[in-house]
């Protein structure tokens, strides 16, 4: 979350001229109701499978940039399936990076809505923690504050 996985995936589809995936919008798409819906209405497990089916389907294709909602490396085997089939970046960013980044967001969060700066950096700090063990297995780690497509980019053609 804040990490700016959309942002620079989007940026990074459209230099090499492929084509850009945000895994939760093509989840929404699918199920045609929000992702807060989804866990409201059918719970994390149910999400979690059709988060799972569909990048099975999604991995299939090539000449993509996939977007992941952040908890999606840490279930399901899916971050050994993301590197089994393209090349994973993890932009990594300091808990009080992403807690800036988050206040400064227009986009609503439900995980995070209505907490203040220090409840959200420990939530973010407790995330981290939790997650950071799957995000280090990508491919590639890199420093994503300042980062921009056209080092990325670099980066994966020289890789």
């Amino acid at each position: 979350m804040g990490s700016g996985k959309s942002t620079l995936g989007a940026q990074l589809a459209r230099i090499m001229g492929y084509q850009f995936v945000d895994m939760d919008h093509l989840i929404e798409e699918t199920a045609e109701m929000s992702i807060p819906e989804i866990f409201s209405e059918h719970g994390e497990e149910v999400f979690r499978k059709w988060e799972h089916d569909i990048l099975l389907e999604v991995c299939r294709r090539e000449k993509l940039v996939i977007s992941t909602g952040g908890g999606a490396p840490c279930h399901s085997k899916i971050m050994d399936l993301m590197n089994a089939n393209g090349t994973t970046i993890y932009l990594k960013l300091t808990p009080e990076a992403l807690r800036d980044r988050l206040i400064q967001s227009k986009t609503e969060r439900p995980l995070i809505k209505g907490k203040s700066e220090s409840e959200l950096l420990e939530f973010i700090t407790g995330l981290l923690e939790q997650r950071e063990k799957f995000y280090e297995q990508a491919t590639h780690s890199v420093n994503g504050i300042s980062l921009r497509s056209e080092e990325l980019a670099k980066l994966l053609l020289n890789s």
